[in-house]
Parts: structure tokens; sequence; C-alpha cells
């Protein structure tokens, strides 16, 4: 899901044969799952202005915790607060926005490399599970479906929530989530013990 699927992208192209299967929520890989939302994101890439670099720390500031959580929600009013004001809470420590800005300004090299993810995809066809708000404003729900492009063993899942799916949807995923590891992990599992 968002940061950590660059991360579990960098380290399957890496170590693609230790890889069994992928369950992605709300995880990009495609640039199609970019929309307007990047816009000042692309503009700091390109140029890191005071203004270009205000408008990202703008983002990190409540009211952009606050509506990356609530945006996109099904019933935003059902939400505990909790989870924003502790996420801002965490953000606000003292040197942390320095740091925010910088994976903000190096998630520019997660998008170079999608055309790698995208080819490990297609040789290596992994069992993926995908689950996915499809009102995230962030990663566009066409991100999402352009995983069919290179995936044949695909199980595909779209809920009536927004980026933080697990939120709204937590108990709903899970069971997918149970379902399909038991199903992938389980086979592979035997086939790797009758094979001894």
């Amino acid at each position: 899901m968002d940061y950590g699927a660059p991360i579990g992208y960098r380290l399957a192209i890496q170590y693609p044969e230790q890889i069994e299967t992928l369950i992605v929520q709300n995880g990009n890989a495609y640039e199609e799952g970019l929309g307007d939302f990047w816009k000042p994101m692309r503009a700091f890439w390109q140029n890191k202005t005071l203004e270009n670099t205000d408008r990202v720390r703008q983002a990190l500031a409540s009211k952009g915790t606050k509506w990356y959580y609530i945006t996109g929600a099904r019933n935003p009013e059902n939400l505990s607060p909790d989870i924003w004001t502790l996420d801002q809470a965490l953000l606000d420590r003292p040197g942390n926005i320095d740091i925010q800005l910088a994976l903000k300004y190096d998630y520019q090299s997660n998008v170079r490399l999608y055309p790698q993810w995208q080819a490990y995809l297609r040789q290596y066809q992994p069992p993926t599970l995908i689950v996915w708000g499809k009102n995230d404003q962030g990663f566009l729900v066409e991100g999402a479906y352009a995983y069919k492009r290179d995936l044949k063993n695909l199980e595909f899942h779209l809920f009536d929530t927004g980026h933080f799916a697990l939120e709204e949807e937590g108990d709903a995923i899970a069971d997918h989530i149970r379902r399909f590891l038991t199903t992938h992990v389980v086979e592979n599992t035997k086939l790797t013990t009758s094979n001894k």
C-alpha cells in the first residue's frame, strides 16, 4: 500500500524467485494511476523552488492529512478522528517535515521504476490480490485496472471507499486476504512438499 508498495516492488525485482504472491491495496505501479493530485508533486520534482516546496508542505499539514483520510470515504462521518490526529502528531515531530519532503522528492524514483515493475509482473506472473479503494484521489482506480494488462493470475476487488480502504472495509479486505493466502500459499506449500 502507498509507500510500502514501492519498497515491495524494489525487493520483488531484486529477488523475484522469493516472491510467492502479491497483495496490493492502493499501491500504484502505473502512470495512469497518478492523476491531478500529483501535479504539485511533479512540479516539485521538476523544480524544487520555495513555492513548489511549500505546496507539498501544505499537504502535510493537518488539513491535508485529514483530507486524505476522508476524501472518497463512503461514510467519512463514521471515521474516527483519532486516525488523522495520530498521523498528524507523528508528522509534526521536530525535524520530520524535512524528512517527509525528502521522501516526497525521492518518490519520483519510484515512478521511473514503473516500467521495470511492470516487466517483472509480466515475466514472473505472481498470483496477485488487488483490493482497492476506488475513490482514492491519490492513486486512481485506473491504476488498479492497469494491473489487468500484465497479470494473468489476478484476483481483483474494488471497494466504495478512499485511499485508506482498511478504515471502512477492513473486515472484507481481511476476508479476501485470508482466502487468497489459503488458496495460493497452501497450494504452493503442498506442491513444494510433494516434490521432495
